[in-house]
């Protein structure tokens, strides 16, 4: 896990390692400065005059500003040092994710990505930088702040050997209970932010339901529950600051009674008042030494569960892979499946595909009909490769998919998905993912074909009008039609229409099917979806069930031939015979 997260420090690496450095130097001086004041007790004790003291004062005003230079210095490199390895966590986290095929992204909940993009990043960024100061800082200067009090005080500096071993008892004891509930609340973080996420994207539907209340409730049992574990963890750990404050006095009472006691009875032989002052200053470093290394611990504690958590994020490995020496040009939109099976897990209990056979013409209109779950949409994820089949093999253009290179075969694959997602930007922008070159011209023409000019040119700002992220300012039928024309920008040699224009009228579909008719013939176009109309003009029309094809044919044939395909068309045009009649 460390080397994985170590491999993200990269230009940051001279930064990382000067802190250390710095606040090293910061202790060594921080250490010093109580031995000087000894020696300046001393010194005033037997009566030096003022110019002793002065060079003692001048002294320590350079010591003090070395030491205010060397942790303002630590604290900047700490701080260049950790927000760097933060934004490199952040980036590879965001690349590897962009790698993930839909079976990786389907392990992981959109929630828990977003949980650890950030809430984990911020952990693990505050711990890197209690790494490299706080922890090289504190057993430093525990380290040194001893070795002083062992030359000042002598065998006074034992206490320290009496609380140091009581500390630490209390602190794995601290930790060992706090440990398992910072990992529980991690996860129980995902889940909040689930509740969030899927209520702002629903907010439309919570309130035409009249379902706040029960939102506001559901959100509420979530952050009660991590509310819950971290006040549960946070009692365990302010556990923390009474046995640190108690060691602390504990200590400082023996010095001061102990040590008066020596320097009365020996009268200064044995211990002075120089040396009790700089004991006393040494146990306070020491003691705030401690203090400073429990926090450093409290802070991986919470931070290990988050960097485990990233670590999966950084080592999945995409389940779809490029071949060594893959295909780099698609000949044509042809498509075959040859005994097709697939299953979106090794764990699931059946197939959603079965025994698929099925070979499409480049230029080909197929239209596919099926109820809910009869895994349509599964059957064209299979053509750009967004799965791979479980058996069998998929061809486009005559090779088979696993031979391509990814990005050559899905360019000339566009897939307007169900779920129609414009991002925030203008309408330019949004129609530029299917070409980022290019021009108005070719920006108008694909709108004209999916029957969106009409309405974009009635925008105020026409084609530089802003979408709203998620396209919340245009209808489900105007966003339906944007995405076909980004879609058809592509120029692809395969065009496929999962469920894409159901929320259009049928006048608006029907224009845009003899669109692509006249306009793209040579493009393989699949066009799934519920209403007959949307398909009987096609070449030829699956009908599935089950995750198997049920019957193939045209639409005068399934009419005649199927009973699914028959009675769907019925029901579907039943109201429009009775009004007829």
């Amino acid at each position: 896990m460390i080397r994985e997260l170590m491999k993200c420090i990269r230009e940051f690496k001279r930064p990382s390692i000067l802190s250390p450095v710095l606040v090293s130097l910061e202790v060594v001086m921080e250490c010093l400065i109580p031995l000087v004041i000894a020696n300046l007790v001393n010194e005033i004790k037997a009566g030096c005059g003022l110019d002793v003291i002065g060079r003692y004062g001048l002294l320590l005003v350079v010591m003090a500003g070395l030491s205010l230079a060397f942790g303002a210095a630590a604290g900047s490199a700490s701080a260049t040092a950790s927000a760097g390895f933060a934004r490199n966590v952040r980036k590879d986290m965001f690349y590897r994710i962009q790698t993930y095929s839909f079976e990786n992204i389907d392990r992981f909940s959109t929630s828990s990505l977003v949980t650890r993009l950030t809430t984990d990043i911020t952990n693990v960024q505050m711990a890197y930088m209690m790494l490299i100061r706080v922890a090289i800082r504190s057993p430093l200067m525990l380290v040194f702040s001893f070795s002083m009090a062992a030359v000042m005080g002598g065998k006074m500096a034992l206490i320290f050997l009496v609380v140091a071993p009581i500390l630490g008892i209390g602190l794995f004891t601290i930790i060992h209970k706090v440990m398992p509930l910072f990992k529980r609340v991690f996860k129980k973080y995902d889940a909040l932010n689930e509740s969030v996420l899927e209520n702002i994207k629903g907010i439309r539907v919570v309130k035409a339901f009249v379902r706040e209340d029960y939102e506001k409730e559901k959100f509420g049992r979530a952050a009660e529950d991590v509310c819950r574990d971290f006040t549960r963890a946070e009692r365990i750990l302010a556990f923390n600051t009474p046995l640190m404050q108690f060691s602390l006095y504990s200590v400082m009472a023996f010095t001061l009674s102990f040590g008066s006691y020596t320097i009365i009875t020996s009268q200064g032989l044995d211990l002075d008042v120089g040396q009790m002052s700089a004991l006393l200053t040494y146990s306070f470093q020491i003691l705030s030494s401690l203090m400073m290394f429990s926090m450093v611990f409290v802070m991986i504690t919470m931070a290990e569960e988050s960097a485990q958590r990233i670590v999966e994020v950084l080592r999945e490995e995409s389940t779809i892979t490029a071949p060594a020496d893959p295909v780099e040009e698609v000949a044509d939109g042809s498509i075959d499946f040859e005994n097709v099976s697939f299953r979106y897990s090794a764990k699931a209990q059946r197939m959603a595909l079965s025994n698929v056979d099925l070979h499409i013409k480049s230029g080909e209109t197929i239209g596919i009909i099926g109820g809910t779950g009869t895994s349509k949409s599964t059957l064209v994820q299979l053509i750009p490769r967004l799965y791979d089949v479980t058996e069998g093999t998929v061809r486009v253009g005559g090779r088979d998919v696993r031979d391509y290179d990814l990005d050559a075969l899905r360019d000339q694959v566009a897939m307007v998905l169900q779920k129609n997602v414009l991002f925030s930007g203008t309408i330019k922008e949004n129609l530029r993912w299917g070409d980022p070159d290019a021009t108005d011209e070719q920006l108008v023409e694909a709108c004209k074909l999916a029957q969106a000019d009409e309405f974009i040119t009635q925008f105020p700002k026409g084609y530089d009008t802003y979408i709203e992220q998620g396209g919340t300012n245009v209808s489900g039928g105007q966003k339906q039609r944007l995405c076909i024309a980004r879609a058809l920008l592509k120029k692809p040699k395969i065009l496929i229409l999962d469920d894409s224009t159901s929320a259009v009228d049928t006048k608006t579909d029907a224009m845009i099917r003899k669109a692509f008719r006249e306009y793209i013939p040579d493009t393989t176009k699949i066009i799934i979806a519920q209403r007959i109309s949307s398909v009987q003009d096609a070449d030829r029309i699956l009908v599935m069930e089950g995750g198997a094809i049920q019957a193939v044919g045209t639409h005068e044939e399934l009419l005649a031939g199927n009973e699914i395909y028959r009675e769907t068309y019925l029901s579907q045009n039943k109201g429009g015979d009775q009004d007829e009649a």
